[in-house]
């Protein structure tokens, strides 16, 4: 690790709010598989493993969290929160509070085509970031960094302009409650060039109705195209 790498870790970790033991696991949670497979020294040393445990750790984290947090919700209200808040889009939030793109190692490409802010790349990066401290310093540590990072969401009960807020699980709940049926999504056509898409989907419920939805990812449209025909159902009540 050269001598710079560490002065960048050592600035990360400040940020972060966690002393590593082992800066080599921090250096592997910002190492992009791009840059492992360019640099031979660096081969096998990426995140996608510990973005796996990353997930399992912050799932955990966040149900104990909010379980104390909320004790007078149901579960289905934890539920969506957990899921909102373990979104792509709000860890991506997140980690850009905390700089993680500058300190990410990427490989030519993925620094070319503005990897540093891609959503899905900055929520994966949190993820391992989190598991590099869970394996460094055990789930306590994990979770007084996941407490932190999601204080001020804890501090606001979720309301209906949360930006979070899982609105394919409350048209879920809707539609199965108003017409015994699911919504139904389609893909309607990926616009853009391979490193910056743009998704446009579609979400049909009973009646003939349809919403349209578009993001960086299909996930992120199918929670815009069903936070639009939440407003539509609610809008002819």
């Amino acid at each position: 690790m050269t001598t710079k790498r560490r002065e960048n870790l050592e600035e990360c970790q400040g940020l972060i709010g966690y002393r590593f033991r082992s800066l080599e696991l921090l250096d592997a949670a910002l190492t992009h598989r791009s840059f492992a497979m360019e640099q031979t020294d660096a081969r096998g040393r990426d995140n996608e493993r510990l973005e796996f445990l990353g997930d399992a750790v912050l799932g955990l984290c966040l149900a104990d969290i909010l379980w104390r947090r909320f004790p007078d919700d149901p579960e289905g209200t934890l539920s969506r929160r957990r899921s909102a808040w373990a979104s792509e889009r709000c860890l991506a939030d997140l980690a850009r509070g905390l700089s993680l793109g500058r300190f990410l190692l990427l490989g030519r490409g993925e620094e070319m085509s503005g990897g540093r802010e891609k959503v899905s790349l900055l929520a994966d990066t949190l993820e391992a970031v989190i598991a590099a401290v869970y394996l460094d310093g055990g789930i306590a540590a994990a979770r007084e960094v996941i407490q932190r990072l999601f204080s001020p969401l804890l501090r606001e009960q979720a309301g209906p302009d949360d930006p979070y807020r899982d609105h394919k699980s409350l048209l879920q709940e809707l539609c199965q409650r108003l017409y015994h049926e699911l919504p139904r999504y389609l893909l309607l056509r990926e616009e853009g060039p391979d490193h910056d898409k743009t998704f446009v989907v579609a979400v049909e419920v009973p009646g003939g109705r349809r919403a349209d939805g578009t993001g960086k990812s299909r996930r992120e449209a199918e929670q815009a195209a069903a936070r639009e025909m939440l407003e539509v159902i609610h809008g002819e009540g």
